[in-house]
């Protein structure tokens, strides 16, 4: 078996690949971003498989370190694959890591980033259930070890309904999409359906997300598909688009963060 199929396409900038004496011997540790990828296993709807979070973290983990300009440094970490994704119980499939877990994860792999000469931790989290845990973590972790550790938060933009862009925030139309460009064989398209928990126009301030008033929620409570969004809008050159500007986006982030030092180093968080 060949080392193509034992580790990643980015086996040179993939630290488990490393021997201990490689890793001691890099020279950019004190600017080079480690990337962690920070996901989920969780049931996304009838129509995709439940591995869709980690799965596209890791996407756009491989075209980024395709396309980064040549010489451009950057190392990749393993990654969380498992995240808190409490509000959707009660679904086969769905994996659930308790938020003081998910914290000492990121926050042992920061202490042994730091131990062995790594000064900067970027995290391209592609689950919103660990966001509240992660910028906590990331705080501590800035605090304790002195690190430049923040979230990558690359700019892209798609053409959805306003509809789709506020409450189409699970299993959507742009998931649906993606999964369909990149995994379209793991799909099930004609058992998507489209559900939204609330509406752009209905009166009041509380709604589930989006909201100047927002409550807690469990999917099986806002939808009974696990569907938040239009995802039988979703189409094959929909994700090709989306899954090249989200790649492209990705790409340009990480190089900034890569010579530009001020990068991911400032308070704000989210």
């Amino acid at each position: 078996m060949s080392s193509a199929q034992l580790f990643p396409p980015y086996r040179d900038r993939y630290l488990p690949a490393m021997t201990p004496r490689e890793i001691a011997a890099l020279p950019d540790k004190a600017s080079a971003p480690v990337i962690v990828a920070t996901g989920a296993i969780e049931q996304h709807g009838p129509h995709l498989p439940v591995a869709v979070d980690s799965f596209l973290g890791q996407v756009w983990v491989n075209l980024v370190t395709q396309r980064l300009p040549a010489g451009t440094s950057c190392y990749i970490a393993p990654p969380i694959t498992i995240g808190k994704s409490n509000e959707h119980v009660g679904y086969p499939g769905t994996l659930i890591i308790s938020r003081d877990l998910l914290r000492l994860q990121l926050l042992t792999i920061a202490r042994q980033l730091h131990a062995w000469g790594f000064r900067t931790l970027a995290i391209l989290n592609t689950h919103g259930g660990n966001t509240s845990v992660l910028t906590y973590t990331l705080r501590e972790i800035r605090a304790e070890l002195g690190m430049r550790a923040n979230f990558l938060r690359p700019a892209w933009s798609i053409n959805v309904s306003a509809q789709e862009g506020t409450y189409g925030f699970h299993a959507n139309q742009f998931e649906s999409a993606v999964m369909l460009a990149l995994a379209g064989r793991y799909t099930k398209p004609a058992a998507a359906v489209r559900h939204y928990p609330a509406f752009i126009d209905e009166p009041g301030e509380l709604r589930p997300e989006g909201s100047p008033a927002t409550f807690s929620w469990a999917s099986q409570d806002l939808s009974p598909s696990g569907i938040m969004g239009d995802a039988p809008a979703a189409t094959l050159a929909q994700g090709i688009e989306w899954t090249e500007k989200v790649a492209d986006a990705f790409t340009a982030e990480v190089t900034r963060w890569a010579t530009d030092p001020t990068r991911g180093s400032t308070p704000d968080l989210f």
